[in-house]
């Protein structure tokens, strides 16, 4: 496809986990006539081809990822998504299911920097507007 690599090029050149509109926008700085659906059916072209992946939180957009073998970390409060390198448990999945794994997506939820530093300053001024 026409825009193939030009996306597959934005995907994997970064580790910002972009959605098809942020490509789309991204994509269209060097080619003004493209259009969205023109940007998902090649993301979904490229996924269905196992050259990237595409990562799904619920209630948010799909993202797209480089394939090499890394895990997610998923902010359970804004949803910010980052990479993290785990031991790589494909050995042990076959082993305790007795299959042939192809591949897994492990996404680990937790409460970023961020947002716990933002709960924390809200119960601080709870607590003092208590008082």
């Amino acid at each position: 496809m026409r825009y193939e690599n030009a996306i597959l090029e934005l995907i994997c050149s970064g580790s910002s986990h972009m959605t098809a509109e942020q490509v789309f926008l991204a994509l269209k700085k060097s080619y003004p006539s493209v259009v969205l659906a023109t940007v998902y059916n090649n993301l979904n072209s490229l996924y269905q081809q196992g050259r990237i992946r595409k990562i799904s939180v619920e209630g948010q957009p799909d993202r797209y990822d480089k394939n090499t073998r890394h895990d997610h970390l998923v902010c359970r409060r804004c949803g910010r998504l980052s990479d993290i390198h785990l031991a790589d448990l494909t050995a042990d999945l076959e082993r305790q299911t007795g299959l042939s794994i192809e591949g897994y997506d492990l996404k680990i939820q937790y409460l970023c920097p961020q947002c716990r530093a933002e709960l924390a300053a809200a119960n601080q001024e709870n607590r003092s507007s208590d008082l």
